[in-house]
């Protein structure tokens, strides 16, 4: 494992927002759900798609607070273009569960 400084960790924008809409992405070259993110004031909304179909049904995911990276460059997924990435962790199966705070808190916090 090759190790960072305390810098580069601070290059990396984590911070927490909240999904407000989702929608089924099954043209997907591995079946997914598009997820627009609100951040807050100082970020907004943004959207990603993300391969959580294993876990997640669309219509569940509304309300739910996730931690992104918000300052990696716009992706094109598909037909979809990917603001963010939407950070996760795989189970024994390999197919993922969001990554996010145990309780509420503000949108757009960073993670520190």
């Amino acid at each position: 494992m090759a190790e960072i400084n305390f810098d580069d960790f601070l290059k990396v924008d984590i911070r927490v927002g909240e999904i407000i809409r989702t929608e089924p992405y099954p043209e997907a070259r591995k079946p997914a759900i598009k997820l627009w993110v609100d951040f807050g004031s100082e970020i907004g909304v943004k959207k990603s798609s993300a391969q959580i179909t294993a876990h997640y049904m669309p219509e569940t995911l509304v309300g739910k607070q996730v931690l992104a990276v918000v300052n990696f460059p716009p992706r094109q997924i598909g037909t979809f273009m990917s603001e963010i990435l939407v950070l996760g962790l795989p189970d024994e199966n390999g197919e993922i569960f969001l990554a996010g705070p145990d309780g509420k808190v503000p949108l757009g916090g960073r993670m520190h």
